[in-house]
């Protein structure tokens, strides 16, 4: 090919109307070239600039703009290289020709193939991508960047343990593209089973699959949003999942009516006993009973009258302030001396908090376990006699259960505004409470 380009001469060649003169530069001269621009005619030019070089077509756009595309590197360390890419020169430079004829501008074209190019390669990359991301991956990814921030170590452990234990492996390891509304709904099918041997009421299955659904409907939703599936199976069998599982039997809590609270709170403080005194503070302030059992003398702060309970210990992973009456800080007082850090230790396991079984205990000592249970007892009785009396707007009601807030500002707002009404609130519920005294 060398050979027959050394001795080719100039060709005529109709060019935008006009006679131009093509193959102009022999193998020799593209090889011994020097520094500047040597024409090879039509706008081809070989551009040498210092130890580079480079070929480059000089046109008139179909707008009637003058542009320069370059084609690509000169190789001329040889004459066969000098020969071939001379000849691939003139093959672009005559296909960009060809596309002006055409009315097509080749810069444009060439940015369009290439765009066309990266596309296809983020899209056999991405593809590639969900082929590998299983929905155990993408699961973990999402409990480590958004649910342990938002909840406490203890729930946020509950909300993937929920996942990994019920999930039947070939779905929990299968690509998260690749799983239908029909194969997760038929996996979570087989979470029924397990739950009825751990659980002989059964009345737990459907909340417990319900939450499972939910958690994975975040997960698809995450994986959407960041490319790495196009459907969310867990959201289109929400309303299949009421047609193949069987209703939800209710199973509520029991909590003692209000009005009888007073009565069983006098029988309470006759009652001796650190359980005793652990159940009246949790009545009395209405917390839950993991935050009473593991209260610590260094998040009370008795000046203030403030028991601050750490992010860690609550259930939506946010401290919470609880306003203290004067009863509760006496009982407060009457702890001491029994730890140096917890204010309910374990009496047998030294350095350990007092079980729940001892305020179960303290239930049946006052002959009313079979009325409430200890969380309906200080929680939801508190919350029946706020809501039916009016003793406080709801929003300060809630508040004081520590409900979490959606709205992030107003919840934020809500903690700084109502410290005076949350703080009567709990003392007329202590007044209350210990109206049965009388």
């Amino acid at each position: 090919m060398s050979g027959g380009l050394e001795c080719c001469e100039g060709i005529d060649m109709k060019l935008n109307g006009r006679t131009a003169k093509l193959h102009l530069l022999t193998v020799r001269q593209v090889q011994s070239a020097g520094e500047g621009d040597h024409s090879d005619g039509g706008g081809l030019m070989l551009r040498v600039r210092g130890v580079s070089s480079s070929w480059v077509l000089r046109y008139t756009s179909p707008a009637g703009r003058r542009r320069e595309m370059g084609l690509g590197a000169a190789r001329r360390s040889s004459s066969a290289d000098a020969g071939g890419s001379l000849a691939l020169a003139r093959k672009l430079a005559r296909e960009a020709r060809d596309q002006v004829q055409e009315g097509r501008d080749p810069i444009t074209e060439r940015d369009h193939q290439r765009a066309a190019a990266r596309d296809a390669e983020e899209a056999a990359r991405a593809k590639q991508k969900r082929q590998h991301l299983t929905l155990c991956r993408a699961a973990r990814e999402y409990h480590e960047r958004v649910i342990e921030p938002r909840l406490s170590s203890k729930h946020a452990a509950q909300w993937l343990a929920s996942l990994e234990n019920h999930m039947l492996l070939d779905t929990w390891h299968k690509p998260i593209a690749e799983i239908t509304p029909a194969a997760l709904l038929a996996a979570l099918q087989t979470v029924r089973p397990h739950e009825r041997a751990r659980n002989v009421t059964g009345s737990t299955v459907p909340e417990t699959l319900n939450r499972i659904r939910q958690r994975l409907d975040a997960i698809f939703e995450d994986a959407i949003f960041h490319g790495h599936c196009t459907s969310n199976p867990a959201a289109a069998i929400r309303r299949k999942m009421r047609e193949v599982l069987p209703a939800r039997r209710s199973r509520q809590l029991r909590a003692l009516e209000y009005r009888e609270a007073p009565t069983l709170m006098a029988k309470l403080r006759k009652t001796q006993g650190v359980s005793a005194r652990c159940l009246e503070l949790a009545l009395l302030t209405a917390a839950r009973t993991s935050e009473v059992l593991g209260a610590e003398w260094s998040e009370f702060d008795l000046v203030e009258n403030t028991w601050t309970i750490p992010a860690e210990r609550m259930k939506a992973g946010e401290a919470h302030v609880v306003h203290l009456s004067e009863d509760v800080r006496e009982i407060v007082l009457g702890q001491r001396g029994l730890d140096t850090a917890l204010l309910f230790p374990s009496p047998t396991k030294p350095g350990k908090p007092m079980s729940n079984m001892a305020l179960l205990a303290t239930l049946d000592r006052l002959s009313a376990r079979a009325q409430t249970t200890v969380h309906g007892l200080c929680r939801a009785t508190f919350s029946t006699w706020a809501y039916d009396t009016g003793a406080a707007r709801p929003d300060v009601i809630e508040a004081c259960l520590a409900h979490k807030e959606a709205d992030r500002v107003k919840a934020a707002y809500n903690r700084a505004q109502f410290t005076t009404e949350r703080r009567t609130l709990m003392e007329s519920w202590a007044r209350f409470l210990l109206s049965g005294d009388s």
